[in-house]
C-alpha cells in the first residue's frame, strides 16, 4: 500500500498514546535482541530502544515510503530494513522480545500468524502486541458498509478489506495454547476528540481507508470519499466530535 508518512503523523500525538501503555507492559532486561514488525517512520522503533539498555532493535516495514523517514532515528542501537511482517517471519529468527504496534491488523489469519511470530522468540524471550480492534470500531464498519452498497459495490467486485482482527478472549486463548505465561490481554478505549467529521475522515484516511482506495480510479475514488465524508458528518455532527477508538493489548512470555 502506498502510504503517506504527513497524514499518519497528522494525529501522531494520539498515534502514541497505546504504544506507551503497550512499552509499559514489557519486562526491561538489557542486551536483549528486539525486533519491531511493521516499524513505520521509525519514531516509536527508536524510543523503543533507548527504554532497552544495551540492546540491539531492528525494525521491519514493507512501506518504502514509511522507511524514508527511519533515517534520523538509526544509531548503533537500532536500525531498519525493507520487509513485509510475512517475510520476515520465514526468515527464521529468533529474538528476545517481538514488539509489534499498530501493525498486525494488516496481516490475515491470525489464528495462524500469531503462533508463527510465537516461533520467532527465544526461550524465555516476550511477545508484545498493540492493535485497534476493527471489528469494534465504527469508522472500519462504515468503510465496509460502504463498499457493498449498491453504488459501489459493482466496482469493488465483491471485494472487502479482510476483517482480519479476532476478539481478546480469543488471543488469550492462542497464547496459552502457544506455552505463553504472564499473559495479559486486554482492550482499551483512546477517546479522539476532534475537530468535527471532515477531522475524523483525515484520521482515518492515515489508515483504514487506503486499501479501500487503491481499488478505485481516480474519478470513483473522488466519489468514494465524499459519499463516505457524508456518512461521516451524517452519524457524527456534533463538534467537536468524540470518538471512542478501541485498541487491543497483549503481552506474554515464553
Amino acid at each position: 500500500m502506498a502510504w503517506n508518512p504527513n497524514t499518519y503523523n497528522k494525529f501522531k500525538s494520539d498515534r502514541f498514546l497505546p504504544f506507551f501503555d503497550l512499552a509499559a507492559l514489557i519486562e526491561i532486561k538489557p542486551n536483549l535482541e528486539v525486533i519491531d514488525l511493521g516499524c513505520g517512520t521509525g519514531e516509536l522503533t527508536r524510543k523503543l530502544a533507548d527504554m532497552l539498555p544495551d540492546s540491539k532493535v531492528l525494525g521491519v516495514d514493507s512501506s518504502q515510503e514509511m522507511l524514508n523517514d527511519t533515517r534520523e532515528f538509526e544509531n548503533a542501537q537500532v536500525h531498519f530494513e525493507k520487509r513485509s511482517i510475512e517475510e520476515q517471519l520465514q526468515s527464521g529468527s529468533k529474538w528476545d522480545l517481538v514488539f509489534s504496534n499498530a501493525a498486525i491488523q494488516w496481516v490475515k489469519n491470525h489464528k495462524s500468524l500469531l503462533p508463527e511470530i510465537i516461533s520467532s522468540i527465544k526461550s524465555g524471550g516476550q511477545l508484545a502486541i498493540q492493535l485497534p480492534a476493527q471489528n469494534h470500531n465504527l469508522t472500519n464498519r462504515m468503510l465496509s458498509d460502504l463498499a457493498s452498497d449498491p453504488l459501489f459495490e459493482p466496482l469493488f467486485k465483491s471485494w472487502d478489506r479482510a476483517d482480519t482482527v479476532l476478539n481478546i478472549d480469543d488471543y488469550a486463548e492462542l497464547l496459552f495454547e502457544n506455552e505463553g505465561r504472564d499473559i495479559t490481554v486486554f482492550e482499551k478505549i483512546y477517546p479522539l476528540v476532534l475537530n468535527d467529521s471532515d477531522a475524523l475522515f483525515d484520521w482515518v484516511s492515515g489508515t483504514a481507508l487506503i486499501p479501500y482506495l487503491e481499488k478505485l480510479d481516480d474519478q470513483n475514488k473522488q466519489n468514494f470519499i465524499n459519499e463516505y465524508k457524508s456518512r461521516l458528518k451524517s452519524r457524527f455532527p456534533k463538534t467537536p466530535v468524540f470518538f471512542p477508538f478501541k485498541r487491543i493489548l497483549m503481552k506474554a512470555t515464553f
